[in-house]
């Protein structure tokens, strides 16, 4: 009688695991990952966001969403991740959504306005107007604009000095937290400030560009992202 009970006691506690597994399957289904940005990489570690968690995966381990690890490059600055079985390799200051299926690259399509291409984007949540500067290494912008943006760049900013037409200016090199242009957003871009009014309009230099295909057609410019 005792050793029946303890058995049934023993197939309460397995019949518990089991249902607490499906429990924890039932809160991270596989594939219902939706958004997967990079954020720091290293050799074998990586630093990722998980629809808003923050989880630090080493190659091989999964997180608790099932997203796993694979592989990480720091001369390319790229890591591999895998989600129900599917591999996805993704560069570092980008969002991927729906990860669990192959989604659809971020594309913006401009359209000259005299001899530039203006854009209506965001720099940090902020609304901004770019123009598009193949010639800028990195996103440029007056001291007006960073403030009207919210960017403490005399704090945060590496300074630095810049000749100009009107003679030397004082600079500030920093990262912007986040920048979205249509359905293309990066992360931790690089950016200079330039004390001052110049340039008149924030340039979408290189540090953005860079990161993207991009085809200049006679009427028209296309952006994707990677």
């Amino acid at each position: 009688m005792g050793r029946t009970l303890r058995n049934r006691a023993g197939c309460k506690g397995v019949v518990g695991v089991f249902v607490g597994v499906l429990l924890a399957l039932a809160v991270h289904p596989a594939g219902a990952v939706e958004k997967v940005s990079l954020q720091a990489l290293f050799k074998d570690k990586a630093i990722v966001v998980i629809d808003g968690k923050r989880r630090v995966l080493k190659s091989g381990e999964p997180s608790p969403e099932g997203v796993r690890l694979k592989a990480t490059d720091t001369q390319q600055e790229t890591a591999t991740l895998e989600v129900d079985g599917k591999e996805r390799t993704i560069r570092l200051g980008t969002v991927v959504s729906s990860f669990a299926r192959a989604p659809d690259k971020g594309k913006v399509t401009l359209y000259p306005n005299g001899k530039h291409f203006y854009a209506d984007g965001t720099i940090n949540s902020v609304p901004v107007r770019f123009v598009v500067d193949t010639g800028a290494t990195t996103i440029a912008m007056n001291s007006r604009e960073a403030r009207r943006i919210g960017i403490d760049y005399k704090r945060f900013g590496v300074p630095g000095v810049s000749s100009t037409a009107g003679g030397f200016v004082r600079t500030y090199s920093l990262k912007l937290e986040r920048v979205e242009l249509g359905e293309i957003v990066l992360f931790n871009v690089d950016a200079g400030v330039v004390e001052g009014g110049f340039p008149q309009d924030i340039l979408l230099g290189m540090s953005f560009l860079g990161q993207l295909d991009m085809q200049q057609y006679v009427d028209r410019m296309e952006l994707m992202q990677r």
